[in-house]
């Protein structure tokens, strides 16, 4: 069904599609679809279908491929102003989730393909270490944006949960990768770094939380943004779940013994935020968000209510 919507809306909808690939806040959305594959592919692999894990896979892999060449191209060549460092937000680091769900995708076939063994514990390990790479990359960016750019309710969304999330996904991919056999060339040369620096992603992932939660607390606390369903929060939902995932699984490859009990509180700590979501996105209208007044970016035109006088309600 999401692919047959992907396609009416490519066939009906270009400009819409064509704004939002211009749109530096927007474009990286594109790579849930590659995400989204991946997490099926997983899921088929469990049950025991590894051809179907292999197809989901190579769609996925060709998707990505697509996207983290032209995406920034998109960005370097075609934008309209000078920066876009106005427009990094969280949903940046869903490249960084979208690579290490195909690294873990190779990873999850090898059991099943030993005679391509060698081949995909290659690609997990390469990929698994340029997730790595472009997650440093773009939490500098983010980093950044914070410290330059005004800081607004608006601003400072849920996609931001995806810092942590994105350190939850590397921190599975690298668990899987640790239990591949041995005797292959590329988990031989990477087993070390591959198990140091998950571990410390988990560390900074978990870092992360307590911040996220204070971001928070400011911005519908102290700012008084209303706390009411908007699609966005799914994105602190999938973060939480995988969070508690990778630190299960990480914590049985590496012997790490506290991490099973942690991460069977944060699963219902997922499991609570995910009914609580759902809950407020059947209380909504219609399942929409709400119509909330936009406070205009640093640099933009006033919109004509706001040149009238009128102030955005605060609620």
């Amino acid at each position: 069904m999401l692919s047959v919507a992907l396609v009416l809306r490519l066939a009906r909808f270009r400009s819409s599609v064509a704004a939002d690939i211009r749109a530096p806040e927007r474009v990286f959305g594109f790579f849930t679809i590659t995400a989204g594959l991946d997490v099926l592919a997983v899921r088929l692999s469990d049950a025991g279908h590894p051809l179907a894990t292999a197809i989901l896979a190579g769609v996925a892999a060709a998707v990505w491929l697509a996207l983290t060449y032209g995406v920034p191209a998109s960005l370097l060549l075609t934008r309209a102003h000078d920066s876009v460092l106005s427009g990094v937000n969280g949903s940046w680091l869903l490249w960084v989730v979208s690579t290490q769900s195909i690294a873990l995708t190779a990873a999850v076939l090898v059991p099943a393909w030993p005679s391509q063994a060698r081949l995909l514990a290659s690609v997990a390990t390469g990929l698994w270490s340029l997730g790595l790479v472009l997650y440093l990359l773009l939490v500098s960016l983010i980093l950044l944006r914070w410290l330059t750019v005004p800081m607004t309710p608006q601003a400072l969304g849920p996609p931001y949960w995806i810092l942590m999330g994105a350190t939850a996904i590397t921190v599975l991919s690298g668990a899987k990768i640790l239990v591949l056999p041995g005797r292959l060339p590329a988990v031989r040369a990477t087993a070390g770094f591959v198990e140091g620096f998950s571990y410390a992603l988990w560390a900074f992932g978990t870092w992360w939380i307590p911040l996220l939660v204070i971001l928070g607390c400011w911005r519908h606390v102290r700012q008084r943004w209303p706390l009411t369903y908007e699609p966005p929060l799914w994105s602190v939902v999938f973060p939480l779940g995988m969070y508690s995932v990778a630190t299960l699984t990480f914590g049985q490859a590496a012997g790490i013994s506290f991490m099973a009990p942690l991460a069977r509180v944060m699963i219902w700590v997922a499991v609570a935020a995910w009914i609580l979501v759902a809950a407020a996105f059947f209380r909504s209208p219609s399942g929409q968000q709400p119509h909330l007044p936009r406070r205009p970016s640093p640099g933009c035109p006033p919109t004509s209510t706001q040149r009238a006088g009128v102030q955005p309600s605060a609620r």
